[in-house]
């Protein structure tokens, strides 16, 4: 007993082995809850059902953020929730192109939720992975800090030009990689990511994928690729690794049951893209100003953030409110 004690009491990155273990089993049962009986089964999620699950999932994540500002002090209780709300905003452009590889693989409502899950639980392992090594250079090499900072300026410019431009999953080289090596159905077979087909070569039974699990692949690739972009920025605010590992999961998994509201009026939030590039040329240009001038309130951090984000939000809704009506307006006119 006296050793398992030690174990659990003893400093891992910042925090006690217990804290971390607490954190994964609230990680752990809120999955089971959310497949094992929230959503068993295949079933279309409605937008009521999604908007309810999504407010839970923030409300358990503003939760937390109470027991950090409580436990470590309200810098990083601030702090926390500054990540959490970057996050969160970033995850949001994760939809747009989800919704995308849905449509290109023809993925039916009623089995989106399944590559989601899996797909957050994929996300929670690469995580980790991924802020652990940022931690570790970070540790050795405080000037890393410099070029994420770098990176992110660079990104959000980038994205800033890039405007409306769409990637085109089927020509993403990995999927091509994936079908190459790994043979795949050419029509899905119910939630299954792998059945038994005939092998084209031999006609024999073998393990073949179905477009589900190229679904699931390219849902991976793409948190990896956003996550390039999403850890750097929670580094920005903060090099604690409890916070930003605790703020990207609590944010990630809110986006499953978020992304059924938001993929029917995913082209209200047209603008909101910009916004997030915006946010990500802050973050980034904060390192500099930190070094330079002086460290940056917590508070007024936060505000930057959620007021360009909120900034995003109410032009995207005007602007294509508008653009509604004046095509509602110009079908009248060429229907009469």
């Amino acid at each position: 007993m006296e050793a398992l004690s030690v174990f659990l009491f003893s400093d891992f990155l910042g925090q006690t082995v217990a804290v971390w273990l607490a954190f994964l089993v609230i990680i752990v049962a809120l999955l089971a809850f959310d497949l094992g009986f929230a959503n068993k089964g295949d079933h279309e999620i409605g937008i009521r059902r999604s908007l309810l699950f999504s407010a839970l999932y923030i409300a358990i994540a503003l939760i937390f953020g109470g027991y950090v500002w409580w436990s470590m002090g309200p810098k990083s209780g601030m702090d926390y929730l500054t990540g959490f709300v970057v996050e969160k905003s970033l995850a949001l452009d994760n939809i747009f192109v989800i919704s995308l590889i849905f449509t290109a693989f023809a993925v039916p409502r009623a089995y989106q939720h399944r590559v989601l899950f899996w797909g957050i639980v994929g996300v929670v392992v690469l995580r980790a992975i991924m802020i652990g090594l940022g931690a570790a250079l970070i540790s050795q090499f405080g000037w890393i800090l410099y070029v994420f900072g770098a990176f992110l300026v660079l990104t959000g410019i980038k994205m800033l030009m890039a405007g409306d431009e769409e990637p085109d999953i089927e020509k993403n080289r990995v999927v091509r990689l994936v079908r190459k090596f790994i043979p795949v159905t050419s029509e899905l077979h119910g939630h299954h990511f792998f059945v038994r087909a005939p092998s084209r070569r031999s006609g024999r039974l073998v393990w073949t994928a179905t477009p589900l699990f190229l679904a699931l692949v390219t849902i991976e690739i793409i948190d990896i690729v956003f996550a390039v972009d999403s850890v750097p920025a929670v580094f920005a605010i903060t090099q604690d690794p409890f916070i930003v590992y605790t703020s990207n999961i609590f944010a990630i998994l809110g986006l499953r049951a978020l992304y059924f509201a938001l993929a029917a009026a995913v082209h209200r939030f047209h603008y909101l893209k910009y916004a997030l590039a915006l946010v990500l040329i802050v973050v980034g240009a904060k390192i500099y100003w930190t070094h330079l001038v002086g460290p940056v309130d917590s508070l007024v951090s936060l505000g930057l953030t959620v007021g360009l984000l909120g900034g995003g939000v109410i032009v995207s809704l005007w602007r294509t409110r508008a653009e509604d009506a004046a095509a509602a307006a110009h079908d009248l006119k060429a229907g009469s």
